[in-house]
């Protein structure tokens, strides 16, 4: 258990959320190096998360489906980091829009493979702090990934950027393949009983989708992310304005430090979330991202646009660590936490597509302020929905353990 533990730890680490990692470096490989305008860089960005939109859901329910989880994870990254080689070894539009699709395709089967690995590993007890540890990791791997492809891109080239992503895809998929297959509690693993109990049903669909929560939730999920995905693209161009030969290092350091501050706040996120409910924890998340949109539009100063992203730090760790313990108080005893896993990411997937694509339009023609300005009112927006809409799931989590307890005593 112990080495599959540790397994666990290297896959958050050197996948590094690869797939969506590349965004940033990717706007400015594609603006510096290749002379694309913001609306193209947009789509390009966009694309890869319309092709996830499809895919999420399925991708949750295959992971509910299969025992190889791990496998997944392995083969998921691996085509992941060839789609990286193509970008930077083929010309064209189209090349890089088939390799932003084949990622998009794939990469969603990650997270909740990783989510599900993570609940067979540790149990139900374990699994908030086990998220955080996750988040923690995966941050400090975000963190490695932005130093070492940044000083690639200014101390040799911006494609060197790629095959790095590329490299950091093969660790991950070696240390998937670590992981015991016998340590993993399959039935718990997709939020189902104990697999001694006898032959596993999974709450049907149309009995699923009845709770309200799932659908309020995706929406959060949604708005979070319309404000979110842009704005570190958004601002590496426009640090790229003007600042072409150290435009990788300034996104490197806006990387580096959000993703500091996500190494602390993630597993803090996991320690707090049983203590203070999951609402008040992912509210504060919230909160950080339309005053970091308004902050973006008051300096033009690189230094203190990069001291912003401490509040992406603080938003983005606390989401990565919340949503998915949500996702798994929602699935409690439904055999569908992958599926609802994948659901959620279904509404990130919308989000961050359609942030990127309608924010890259919008700073073509109105500016980078006016993007910025836009991010924050739906961020806004987002807060709302979660504080008045959105209801606490912490008791729901603990409510089947109570009857558990009653029909002990009684009997």
């Amino acid at each position: 258990m112990r080495r599959s533990l540790r397994a666990l730890d290297l896959v958050n680490l050197f996948q590094a959320d690869v797939g969506a990692g590349l965004g940033p470096f990717l706007a400015i490989y594609l603006m510096a190096s290749r002379g694309w305008k913001p609306e193209m860089i947009g789509l390009a960005l966009a694309v890869q998360g319309y092709v996830a939109v499809g895919a999420q859901t399925p991708a949750g329910a295959l992971v509910d489906w299969i025992r190889p989880k791990r496998l997944a994870i392995a083969l998921a990254a691996m085509i992941i980091g060839l789609a990286a080689i193509v970008i930077v070894r083929t010309k064209g539009f189209v090349a890089v829009m088939c390799a932003q699709i084949v990622i998009g395709v794939v990469s969603v089967v990650i997270p909740p493979a990783i989510g599900a690995i993570s609940l067979g590993l540790v149990g139900r007890d374990g699994f908030a702090q086990r998220a955080g540890r996750n988040e923690a990791f995966n941050h400090a791997g975000n963190l490695m990934a932005a130093v070492t492809c940044g000083a690639a891109g200014y101390f040799f080239s911006r494609a060197s950027i790629f095959y790095m992503a590329a490299a950091m895809s093969s660790v991950t998929a070696l240390a998937a393949l670590a992981i015991n297959e016998d340590d993993i509690d399959h039935a718990l693993a997709r939020e189902a009983v104990a697999e001694s109990s006898g032959p596993q049903v999974a709450t049907p669909l149309r009995v699923l989708f009845r709770d309200y929560r799932i659908a309020v939730f995706a929406g959060c999920a949604i708005l979070f992310h319309l404000a979110n995905a842009a704005m570190l693209p958004l601002l590496g161009m426009r640090l790229s304005t003007g600042h072409s030969h150290e435009s990788t290092l300034y996104m490197s350091a806006c990387i580096i430090t959000a993703q500091l501050v996500m190494v602390a706040v993630a597993p803090l996120a996991g320690r707090l979330a049983p203590r203070w409910g999951r609402k008040p924890v992912l509210a504060i998340g919230f909160a950080a991202l339309p005053i970091r949109g308004v902050l973006y539009t008051l300096t033009g100063s690189p230094a203190l646009l990069i001291s912003i992203q401490v509040l992406d730090g603080i938003g983005a760790g606390i989401w990565g660590v919340l949503w998915v313990i949500i996702a798994a108080d929602l699935a409690r005893g439904t055999g569908r936490f992958n599926l609802i896993q994948g659901l959620i990411a279904t509404g990130v997937a919308i989000g961050a597509s359609s942030s990127n694509l309608a924010t890259g339009v919008i700073a073509q023609h109105f500016g980078f302020d006016a993007g910025f300005l836009i991010l924050a009112a739906v961020a806004t927006g987002g807060l709302a929905t979660l504080l008045l809409a959105m209801p606490e799931t912490m008791q729901a989590s603990a409510y089947p353990a109570l009857l558990e307890r009653c029909a002990a005593l009684n009997d």
